[in-house]
């Protein structure tokens, strides 16, 4: 019975340590198991944080890596047009203009003493072409207008008196002359005929460049570009169509050349119409006007030649009515007359201010270069017959018009 216990004992111990023995292993197993586990964990996070790390400073990157290039490209793209060029080649085609013009004299102006007065006005011209006798120059009318005394200064800074040899008052235009033997061989070697260009061909948006005697201190130079065309302006009766430029222009630039890329004579500044279209002070930044050189070609060469200047004019100014305005105003679509010139043809028709030229010789008018088209056709002299709508109670009635054109 003692053995039998005694074996009971033996088996329960052994099923002890047999116990105790797979718990550790057991338990080395869990260890293990936990730190191959804590390990993995480790692994997987270390390699996200350097995956999300490099993916933040990737980001990170990729902005300042965009702020620093459009940085470097503002730097690097600032450029300035150098037309340096064309200046140092169009200079000697220019020349500075000053004038005098009497104010008053004899014991009827404010000098009691019998003296003259003059005023002195600055403008700018443009060689144009030379024979044996003369050195001939295009400027604006208004430049030359009721002038005494004309002087030009040439690029060598000498000075020579100029007389007008023909005039468009039509379309502001002059042509003077410096005597070629009056002129010494240190000027003639300086100057230089300027090239024409073609101001049919510009397109809004053109570069341009602007030379001219700004303000009477001497030649300058400014750019832009054509800013619109055909602009129609109306000045003192006569209508023209002008080139609208950016290019800052001053008192002085009057006659001065408006040139294209090519260097080329595109235009004739006039600072006359940059302010109201009335006066030569500009008080609008950014909006000056040239009159384009192929409308006045033919005439330029008419001039340069002797020829008196035949264009017409019927002598009124206004502006063109046109569908918008007339739906606004319940008005007839046409040019409305706001003036008309004292002694030109339609003062002396039965034409009046508020009346609305519908048709010019049957050809209705819808633009200013409607009635210019017309124009161009005739010389002074000439009938033109107008249809006009005029006024009458609250509506307006038509009737016809004869112009002699002046």
């Amino acid at each position: 019975m003692s053995k039998d216990i005694e074996n009971k004992e033996n088996e329960i111990e052994k099923e002890e340590k047999s116990f105790k023995r797979n718990f550790k292993m057991d338990r080395k197993k869990v260890i293990l198991g936990l730190i191959i586990g804590l390990a993995i964990l480790l692994i997987i996070g270390v390699v996200l944080f350097f995956t999300f790390h490099k993916q933040e400073e990737k980001f990170k990157e990729n902005i300042e890596l965009k702020y620093t290039e459009t940085f470097e490209k503002k730097a690097d793209g600032i450029y300035i047009t150098d037309v340096s060029d064309i200046v140092e080649q169009v200079m000697p085609s220019i020349v500075s203009i000053t004038s005098k013009t009497i104010i008053s004299s004899g014991i009827f102006g404010p000098s009691f003493f019998g003296e003259e007065r003059y005023q002195e006005g600055a403008g700018s011209g443009i060689i144009i072409g030379k024979n044996d006798a003369n050195l001939m120059i295009l400027t604006n009318n208004h430049v030359v207008d009721e002038a005494s005394e004309l002087s030009v200064q040439f690029i060598n800074e000498k000075s020579y008196d100029a007389k007008v040899i023909g005039i468009s008052e039509r379309k502001d235009i002059a042509v003077i002359a410096v005597p070629i033997k009056n002129i010494n061989t240190e000027t003639l070697e300086a100057i230089k005929v300027a090239t024409m260009g073609d101001s049919n061909q510009l397109k809004v948006g053109n570069g341009i460049i602007a030379i001219g005697n700004a303000l009477g201190y001497g030649q300058s130079v400014t750019t832009g570009v054509v800013s619109a065309l055909n602009r129609e302006i109306s000045v003192d009766g006569n209508s023209y169509k002008m080139i609208q430029i950016d290019a800052a222009i001053n008192g002085g630039n009057s006659g001065g050349a408006l040139l294209n890329s090519a260097g080329e004579v595109v235009g004739i500044n006039s600072v006359k119409y940059s302010s109201n279209g009335l006066s030569s002070s500009a008080s609008i930044e950014g909006m000056g006007f040239a009159i384009p050189i192929s409308d006045v070609r033919e005439l330029i060469t008419s001039l340069m030649n002797g020829e008196e200047d035949t264009s017409a004019s019927i002598g009124i100014a206004g502006y063109i009515v046109d569908e918008e305005k007339s739906e606004a105003y319940n008005m007839p679509t046409g040019f409305y007359v706001s003036k008309i010139v004292s002694g030109s043809g339609a003062d002396k028709s039965d034409l009046e201010i508020g009346n609305i030229i519908t048709k010019i010789n049957g050809n209705k008018v819808t633009a200013l270069s409607d009635i210019q088209d017309v124009l161009y056709e005739h010389k002074a002299g000439d009938k033109v017959k107008l249809t006009v709508s005029y006024v009458s109670g609250r509506t307006y009635k038509e009737k016809e018009i004869s112009v002699t054109l002046s």
